[in-house]
């Protein structure tokens, strides 16, 4: 019986050092092995071995972010905790970076996934992809990243709109490269949503497509992955090489009897011939687009000569070509894009009786202009003088009945002063005294 319970303490002593050394971030050179929890009503522990860690909780799509609960009693949301917490919520999980945390009990309030474990991590980093070199100018090219927790891929629904991925090439500046005055430029990002070259949405591998239509020249990588609780960064020195297969539209002297044409060149010493093949799509007006396959090409410089085209206008050649290189990497190169133009032809010159017509035609032309002119001036300038000649009528008129007004008002005026003027004595002298009554009236009447 004390042989079965020394058993049993000896084996949890074990056990308790297990836990202890999985919490030590020294315990295993710069990494700790992830411990992940599904315990009963999601609550862990957290020993008072543990200087910080991040939980990674996975909840119900769209479900609000988990409340944590302390040993105290006391409660951390998403929009107020202490300084020392970094808290990230998605759509489908929380993130949260903890700053010495408290020992003891742990617990989580909120739709949790059933089944879904607690990720304990204590060292979150990224892994990406080295680029392939020689790494040439235009090409396509499908790169990969995963966000690691204590060097286990992590996997989480939701997790790629957590964390934001940046992918920069920076100029190493060199005065003999074509990049020597880029700088800095931002070439694409990575993403696990089962979109364009990501295979599987959620599976923890986040997939690149760098745009390297870029100045050819030596770069620095510098590849981000960060939210507000961590960031990472990547960097990796590489060379954007010239493309090792070239095409160009050959000059056409004569448009509407020649074929257009471009004149390919392979470089045989980086890419092998027999599995270089052409893809082009001829693009004109009136929506033509006519794709144009060479499958077989025999030689180094090749001339691939175009259909024929009939409809005025401009024209553009768009392609790329598959192929693989000495070394055995299969690669895809977008080709510049060329165009050309087919232009309506002038007429022929004119001959010396056209001309001769066509300059009669223009002097009549020209006479029958003038004589309009003439006669429009001419009905305009009698028409003015018309106008003007009414127009003084009516005005003396009008001056001639106001003076003869006037005239008579004068008078009128002279006669009244002349009146006004003459004595009373003559005008007593002018009524005959004979002609007054003077006597008395009778009184009975």
């Amino acid at each position: 019986m004390i042989a079965t319970r020394t058993g049993y303490l000896a084996i949890a002593c074990l056990f308790s050092l297990g836990l202890i050394m999985a919490w030590q971030p020294y315990a295993q050179a710069s990494m700790v092995i992830a411990s992940q929890a599904a315990e009963l009503k999601n609550r862990f522990r957290i020993d008072h071995m543990v200087d910080n860690l991040t939980l990674v909780i996975q909840r119900t799509y769209g479900s609000a972010p988990v409340v944590v609960i302390l040993p105290d009693g006391s409660k951390w949301y998403s929009n107020r905790h202490p300084q020392t917490v970094k808290w990230v919520d998605g759509l489908a999980a929380d993130m949260i970076y903890i700053e010495k945390p408290m020992p003891g009990p742990w617990q989580l309030l909120g739709n949790v996934v059933q089944g879904s474990t607690i990720k304990k991590i204590s060292k979150l980093d990224i892994e990406v992809q080295p680029l392939p070199q020689p790494l040439y100018q235009g090409e396509r090219l499908k790169v990969t990243a995963r966000l690691l927790g204590d060097k286990l891929t992590m996997r989480m629904p939701g997790l790629d709109y957590m964390v934001e991925w940046t992918a920069r090439f920076t100029s190493e500046r060199l005065a003999s490269d074509n990049n020597f005055a880029t700088g800095t430029i931002i070439v694409g990002a990575y993403q696990d949503n089962g979109e364009k070259l990501d295979e599987v949405p959620d599976d923890g591998i986040f997939t690149g497509n760098p745009n390297l239509q870029q100045p050819t020249g030596h770069y620095v990588l510098n590849v981000t992955a960060r939210n507000d609780v961590f960031e990472r960064e990547y960097v990796m020195p590489f060379e954007l090489s010239p493309q090792p297969i070239n095409v160009k539209m050959e000059p056409n002297s004569d448009p509407l009897k020649d074929i257009w044409q471009i004149q390919l060149s392979v470089d045989e010493s980086v890419v092998l011939l027999a599995q270089t093949h052409f893809e082009f799509e001829l693009v004109g007006p009136a929506g033509l687009k006519l794709p144009i396959t060479l499958q077989t090409v025999t030689s180094p410089d090749q001339i691939l000569y175009l259909p024929k085209v009939t409809k005025f206008g401009s024209y553009r050649v768009k392609g790329y070509v598959v192929s693989t290189t000495v070394d055995g990497r299969e690669i895809v190169l977008n080709l510049p894009e060329m165009f050309f133009n087919l232009i309506e032809p002038a007429a022929p010159a004119p001959t010396a009786q056209a001309l001769a017509e066509k300059a009669a035609i223009q002097t009549a032309i020209e006479e029958q202009v003038a004589k309009d002119n003439a006669m429009f001036w001419i009905i305009t300038i009698n028409g003015v003088l018309f106008l003007v000649g009414v127009v003084g009528l009516v005005v003396w008129r009008k001056k001639q009945t106001l003076a003869k007004a006037m005239a008579a008002a004068e008078q009128r005026l002279n006669k009244n002063r002349v009146d006004e003027d003459k004595p009373k004595d003559s005008i007593l002298q002018s009524v005959d005294l004979d002609d007054i009554d003077l006597s008395i009236p009778d009184d009975k009447t």
